[in-house]
């Protein structure tokens, strides 16, 4: 292994925290080497298991994996479970050098569009190592949901740009970023000529003018107005949504790309959003009450996706006395205790409420972010709770086959092809938020294995046993920046092996 200096968003963030933090320096140090060990095994999930154009051929042997590419180099690294959350990665060989940063094989590679993947993966890199830095929680369990989203401190299980942040500061990192548990003060931009869904609340309007809540990072990179002081709220794991204190959630327009996309709000989705949501909440009402969606209280825009919020209801609204609202994503990264066979519970779970929908014509994006769970006192899988409604796909011919009159609408949301709809759900279920909360393709095998017995047989279901797993190629996209929309890769079946 050649020994070099630090790259250069490593030593970059090290000496902003020395300066800004620096009883965190000697953790983030300390950090470095288990956070390089952790985006690189993510990025050898991409590159093992993704459509890349550059990778002539993959070779299995008993060894591991060699990746032999289009110029006749080869990139050998173990064995890649696509479904493994442990960091279990700790270098790559690309011909006869061995590599443990992923910025720099990234470079070595020398593939279109390296060097800005690079160098978000530097970043992604120092931000994680900045994340774990921090001391451990004290006291006992959170009572709130955000309280349990504020210890996912390791960001996306699967992406790479797991912890990107780019346009960040080390100070805006520690003001901002969930994992740091900071109070986040919003401003508010009063707006004349405002497009609003829904009902906007009487405390975010000024007489005839419309109150935007707005980020703090935004407000100082983004807009040219001047904004008043707003309210205090919590971020969550998405970073641009906040909960405030005992009461409801406001998503925020944030214009910085954080994993794969800028995180502003379109237009399109707060003129969607209140059609969207009486939908949802009609839909959900078909699931024998094992289904909530948080309700968008209201939605507005000046006209532009930089200056936009939208208000909805806190997953807390949906516990009762004893129980507990926890996103799936935290299951795995806080160790909540589980009873034997939990996990195949859990699963059996979320693929009744996710198939259900589906037959009747709802894809819902039900990775560890969006998904919730709601548990007993004892800790067993009881309902789930879904929030943010901007990325859900919808069937009229589905829905029409069951009765169900079509929300009135258009765009994106709005599609009819079998493929597109399987890929929404089974992507984010399964290929993310169970494959992520049980760590492994043999897990994954087992709790699914269990979990379908008394399904009912759609072709849904079908698709779902029978063929390979469709996943967001989410290297691939970052490395094909100006091909639109989405791409996708096939993970091996859990339960039939099949990769392509």
């Amino acid at each position: 292994m050649h020994r070099l200096p630090l790259p250069e968003a490593e030593a970059a963030l090290g000496d902003e925290l020395s300066t800004v933090r620096p009883d965190l320096s000697a953790a983030y140090a300390a950090g470095l080497p288990g956070a390089r060990a952790a985006v690189l095994t993510r990025l050898w999930r991409a590159l093992a298991h993704e459509p890349l154009p550059w990778i002539a051929r993959r070779e299995r042997g008993r060894e591991g994996l060699t990746l032999h590419l289009a110029d006749g180099r080869r990139l050998h690294g173990p064995h890649a479970d696509p479904y493994a959350t442990s960091a279990y990665v700790t270098e790559l060989r690309l011909d006869e050098r061995a590599y443990d940063r992923p910025d720099r094989l990234v470079t070595a590679l020398a593939v279109p569009h390296a060097s800005g993947f690079a160098t978000e993966l530097g970043h992604s890199v120092a931000s994680l190592a900045l994340s774990r830095a921090q001391p451990g929680l004290s006291g006992g369990e959170p009572a709130a949901s955000w309280e349990w989203e504020q210890r996912v401190v390791d960001g996306h299980p699967y992406h790479p740009n797991c912890r990107s942040r780019p346009g960040f500061s080390v100070a805006e990192q520690l003001a901002y970023g969930p994992e740091h548990r900071p109070v986040v003060e919003l401003g508010l931009v009063p707006v004349d000529d405002c497009l609003v869904r829904g009902e906007w609340p009487k405390w975010l309007r000024d007489e005839d003018r419309v109150l935007i809540p707005v980020h703090p990072w935004q407000a100082a990179h983004v807009l040219d107005r001047g904004h008043q002081e707003g309210f205090s709220a919590h971020p969550l794991m998405s970073l641009r949504t906040l909960a405030l204190p005992d009461g409801p959630h406001v998503k925020t327009a944030l214009s910085a790309r954080l994993t794969s996309s800028v995180r502003d709000i379109s237009v399109y989705s707060i003129e969607t959003s209140a059609t969207v949501s009486e939908f949802a909440e009609e839909i959900a009402a078909r699931t024998d009450g094992l289904l909530h969606v948080t309700r968008t209280l209201g939605a507005v825009s000046a006209h532009s996706p930089a200056l936009a919020a939208v208000l909805r209801e806190a997953p807390d609204l949906y516990a009762r006395a004893g129980e507990r609202v926890v996103p799936v994503a935290a299951l795995a990264a806080t160790g909540l205790p589980q009873a034997p066979g939990w996990t195949a519970r859990f699963a059996r779970l979320a693929l009744t409420v996710g198939l259900r929908l589906l037959d009747l014509g709802v894809a819902l994006e039900a990775h560890g972010q969006n998904l919730l769970v709601v548990l007993s006192a004892e800790g067993e899988p009881l309902r789930l709770v879904y929030r943010d409604l901007a990325d859900i796909r919808v069937s009229p011919l589905r829905l029409a086959r069951h009765g169900i009159a079509a929300p009135r609408m258009s765009g994106r949301i709005v599609t009819d092809d079998a493929t597109t709809l399987r890929r929404k759900l089974f992507g984010s279920l399964v290929a993310g938020a169970l494959g992520a909360t049980v760590g492994s393709a043999a897990a994954l095998r087992e709790d699914l294995g269990s979990a379908v017995d008394d399904l009912p047989r759609t072709a849904d279901l079908a698709a779902l046993l029978e063929e390979p797993l469709p996943t967001k190629a989410l290297t691939l996209m970052r490395l094909e920046p100006g091909t639109p929309g989405d791409s996708w890769a096939c993970l091996p079946n859990p339960f039939t092996g099949r990769a392509s």
